[in-house]
Formats: structure tokens, C-alpha cells, sequence
């Protein structure tokens, strides 16, 4: 028996429909990264965690909007954005990461004023250095890989580093801490007054 052309066409049309259906779906890309509320600790560390894959990959670097730049200092990688932002009530085209990290790199010569306004606390405050910092966020919360109880924590900082005179580093440090040996996880230890993490603020040497 022979179908006719069109008869033949509308068959094989049909035909397709259940394999094109049962074909996979592809997987959404990743959300890009927000930017200003991750600087400002408006995100969480589960946010935080998507930030190094785009770090160490230039390509999504760039699909992020984050150009990288020759880095000048060891402790962090920098970044021009493809559209300026507005953190902290200041504009700015750079940003950096170093570690748990993420910072704005804004054209504030004197962080003092701006420490103020933020209510942080010094903690060091020299011809040469400025640092000042204070914890936002302190929970406690289940490490979702190993199920240890854990502290989230969340500083906002303010910086000065040799390497960028005339500016200021002004962001967001995420972190899962353990908590005190002699303490129970439901009592996190008090922050340290002028005490900031592991990061480009406080590596030793030419800070």
C-alpha cells in the first residue's frame, strides 16, 4: 500500500511527538551572582558558595558580568564589572574576592567617616593600615554535608591595603564556624571587638 506524500509527512510527524517529549529537559543555568547584597551581607553562605566557581572560572566570570584583572595583590583576585553597582551609598566598577571575601573597591580615601556611619568597630587604626569590622549574623545552623551543628557568620568590613592607595575595600565576609568547645551550639561565642576573619583583611606582612 502506498500513502500519499502528505499522508506520509503528517505519519512521521506524529511519529516524533512522544520521542521529542520523553528527550530530556535541558538544566536552567545558574542564577547570576547578586552582586550588591552579597557585598552589603545580604545573602547567606549557601549564597556565597556559588561565588568561587565564577572566581575560578574566567568564562563565568565574564557571564557575570566580572572582568578579570591583573592581580596586583597575592591575597585577592579583581574584577572590573561590565555595569557600575551601588553598595554602601557608593558606586564603583571593582570588585574583589579573597577567601570567604567579596568586597566593593570604591574611591573613599578616608574609611573613617564611612566605619561610622556603618557602626563598626576599629580594629586597627594607623598612618599605614585601617581596619574595622562588625559581625551582622551569628546562628546557628546543621552543616547540610556532615550534619554538625555550626555557627553562620556574617561580617560586614571596611579596609585600606598598600596596594590600592587611596581606597577603600568595603564588603562581606560568610563563614560556618565551629562552635566553643565549652560551649553548647545553641550559645555562639561574642564576637571580639575590632576581630575580623581570614582574608585580604588580615594576612601578615605587607598589609
Amino acid at each position: 500500500m502506498t500513502f500519499p506524500r502528505p499522508a506520509c509527512l503528517s505519519l512521521l510527524a506524529l511519529l516524533s511527538i512522544p520521542a521529542l517529549a520523553a528527550s530530556p529537559a535541558t538544566p536552567a543555568p545558574p542564577a547570576p551572582l547578586d552582586l550588591p547584597a552579597l557585598i552589603e551581607c545580604r545573602q547567606r553562605v549557601a549564597d556565597y558558595d556559588a561565588v568561587a566557581p565564577v572566581v575560578a572560572d574566567p568564562l563565568k566570570a565574564v557571564a557575570n558580568g566580572m572582568q578579570p584583572l591583573p592581580q596586583n595583590n597575592q591575597f585577592m583576585s579583581e574584577f572590573r564589572l561590565a555595569a557600575p553597582l551601588t553598595v554602601f551609598g557608593q558606586r564603583t566598577e571593582y570588585v574583589a574576592v579573597s577567601g570567604a571575601s567579596i568586597m566593593a573597591i570604591l574611591d573613599v580615601a578616608d574609611p573613617r567617616p564611612m566605619a561610622k556611619a556603618l557602626a563598626l568597630e576599629d580594629g586597627v587604626d594607623n598612618p599605614d593600615k585601617f581596619m574595622a569590622g562588625r559581625e551582622v549574623v551569628s546562628r546557628d545552623v546543621t552543616d547540610p554535608r556532615t550534619g554538625e551543628p555550626m555557627i553562620e557568620s556574617i561580617i560586614l568590613s571596611l579596609s585600606t591595603v598598600k596596594t590600592h592607595p587611596g581606597k577603600t575595600l568595603a564588603g562581606c565576609t560568610y563563614s560556618l564556624d565551629l562552635p566553643a568547645e565549652d560551649e553548647a551550639p545553641a550559645a555562639p561565642p561574642a564576637p571580639q571587638a575590632g576581630v575580623l576573619p581570614a582574608s585580604v583583611n588580615t594576612p601578615p606582612g605587607e598589609r
